[in-house]
């Protein structure tokens, strides 16, 4: 491994070069260097990882051997079922069925012969669980922990998390340990487990600046960084793709500049694209996402789309005809003490939990809380063509604040002295003065209050249908002892509220390519040697999102169908890659 372009020199040749250090970029060239090929991955920013590292790490992967694990019923024609009718015309369905059939395949090979590890949950639903060929558990993966020490100095080179999902000054979480730390006073199991990881975070403290024991994306990016170091895998950090040769072969060579040095190179058998899509390229932002304010995206900051600017100036062009051009959740958002922003997607945490609704800026509710977090950020978009809905306000009590926290308020109700000082969290003793702190009507904010409360004493939404769905209920609280758990009353001051904004997490429109992650040009031919996948490839979801990982899942899939055709070994349309 380098990480210094001159250390190259001029004309060098690898046989595959990979745009961009993702789950998708460092999974494509994972997979090309296991069937043997020379492969130089490169990355814009000084980390690997992109918006992968700061994601849970769910990957939606159907029909794996995990997956039977926890549920022997599911079957490739139950996912076709459902992509189906959850996609449908959105998206080629030659491309799920690419995906359908390659992607336990990619799953097995990687876990073969690499440290990329997986397992799942046993409850993990789909989003659109009320559609037939669902399924509650089983599609959905997530990687196994890892020891960051293992990394020695490369460990500097995996981004770290968000720092507001982490705790005691970088020590990381997920679901479990959060469960754990919440119940270490009641149970004698979760203090063990509590001083464990909390005792192992102390010692990483002096001796690392946060913490090696990685979960979630993090731990994901570590295994994948630690697969390609002991594969041999050249990697460049903080290296722009300034150019694309192509030859009538193909992609004949990238030129490549870090700091001061340009370098052209040779690329002997493909050029992969996985630099993240558009999400901050300024012009393509604006068409394709108006009045998103890129300081509500909480993705990481190398997807700037100037790998597909290239790629369209030799024949390429972008899909249409999604649902959305990118992928949505609610944020809230606040500033650092260093100057920099915070933002905060409210994935699972609060919005559908009971005694939490989301009140437009005439004081009214507007959606289901407990729907998806992308059908979340969609709806709020709609909802402000009519009536000011963003910022929307999450409004909560007392007693829910403490029970569950409020975005970038831990659980507990604590230390919330800084954050009602920079107007994050806004309080007040009634509703009279939290509608007047917010700006809104509180006849209308009072009247939403009152109609949540008796809809959480009779366990029925009929305004939104909030928590009718198995999806929906396990956004809720399983041991709430209401009818609905989703659905609690809102009624101890003093209550609470934080501005939610949509926040685009990731790109869905992208370059067209075909089931072997070719690139296309506009008469449908493919662009010999360029491949695409992860975010830089169009969505085979169709900006849909019905299930957890879906972004990662296909990233994955189509890493392996790239990486691997890429290295000259052959791969059929819709079929497992054949050796």
């Amino acid at each position: 491994m380098t990480d210094k372009l001159d250390q190259l020199g001029q004309d060098a040749e690898f046989d595959v070069v990979v745009v961009g250090a993702g789950n998708a970029g460092m999974s494509a060239a994972l997979f090309a260097a296991m069937d043997g090929a020379r492969v130089l991955l490169v990355e814009r920013t000084g980390y690997v990882g992109g918006s992968s590292a700061f994601s849970a790490g769910t990957t939606w992967i159907p029909n794996t051997r995990h997956g039977a694990a926890v549920n022997q019923d599911d079957t490739p024609g139950a996912v076709r079922r459902y992509l189906d009718l959850a996609v449908g015309d959105r998206a080629p369905a030659a491309l799920r069925e690419a995906f359908i059939q390659n992607g336990a395949k990619a799953v097995e090979r990687i876990e073969g012969g690499s440290e990329v590890k997986y397992r799942a949950r046993p409850f993990h639903p789909d989003y659109i669980s009320d559609l037939e060929g669902s399924t509650l558990r089983g599609r959905s993966l997530e990687p196994l922990p890892f020891d960051g020490r293992k990394l020695g100095d490369a460990f500097r080179l995996v981004r770290p998390p968000i720092p507001e999902f982490t705790v005691l000054g970088g020590m990381m979480v997920d679901r479990d340990d959060i469960a754990h730390l919440l119940n270490m006073k009641h149970s004698l199991k979760s203090l063990a487990y509590s001083i464990g990881i909390i005792g192992r975070h102390a010692m990483d403290r002096l001796k690392y600046p946060r913490g090696t024991r990685l979960v979630m994306g993090n731990a994901l990016i570590a295994r994948l960084l630690y697969s390609l170091i002991q594969r041999g895998v050249t990697i460049l950090c903080n290296t722009e793709l300034e150019g694309i040769e192509r030859g009538a072969s193909g992609i004949e060579a990238v030129t490549l500049k870090q700091q001061g040095t340009q370098a052209r190179i040779a690329v002997g058998r493909g050029l992969i694209l996985a630099s993240g899509g558009f999400n901050r390229h300024p012009q393509r932002r604006a068409e394709m996402l108006p009045g998103a304010n890129p300081e509500w995206c909480p993705g990481a900051p190398g997807h700037t789309g100037r790998a597909q600017d290239l790629a369209l100036e030799i024949g390429a062009h972008f899909g249409s005809g999604g649902l959305s051009n990118a992928f949505w959740a609610p944020v809230s958002v606040r500033k650092r003490k260093d100057g920099s922003t915070a933002v905060f997607p409210h994935f699972l945490m609060d919005r559908g939990k009971p005694g939490m609704i989301v009140v437009n800026q005439q004081g009214r509710r507007f959606l289901n809380e407990t729907t998806s977090y992308h059908l979340f950020g969609i709806a709020m978009q709609a909802a402000n063509q009519d009536v000011p809905s963003i910022p929307a306000y999450l409004v909560t009590d007392q007693a829910a604040l403490r029970r569950y926290g409020l975005g970038m308020v831990r659980p507990g109700g604590k230390g919330l002295a800084p954050f009602l000082a920079d107007g994050y969290l806004v309080q007040a003793d009634t509703l009279d003065a939290l509608a007047a702190k917010l700006g809104v009507d509180p006849v209308n904010l009072k009247d939403s209050v009152a109609k949540n409360n008796e809809y959480a004493r009779t366990g029925v939404d009929p305004d939104f249908h909030r928590g009718e769905t198995d999806y929906q209920k396990g956004n809720g609280d399983a041991t709430w002892p209401g009818p609905n758990p989703t659905l609690g009353s809102i009624e101890q001051g003093p209550f609470y509220a934080v501005r939610l904004y949509p926040g685009d997490i990731g790109a869905a429109t992208g370059l067209v390519t075909d089931e072997l992650a070719r690139v296309l040009d506009k008469d449908g031919q493919p662009i010999s040697g360029l491949y695409a996948c992860g975010n830089d490839m169009h969505s085979i979801m169709g900006g849909t999102y019905p299930g957890p990982g879906i972004t990662l899942g296909p990233g994955l899939t189509f890493g392996y169908i790239a990486g691997t055709h890429a290295a000259g070994r052959a791969v059929q349309p819709g079929q497992a890659a054949v050796a």
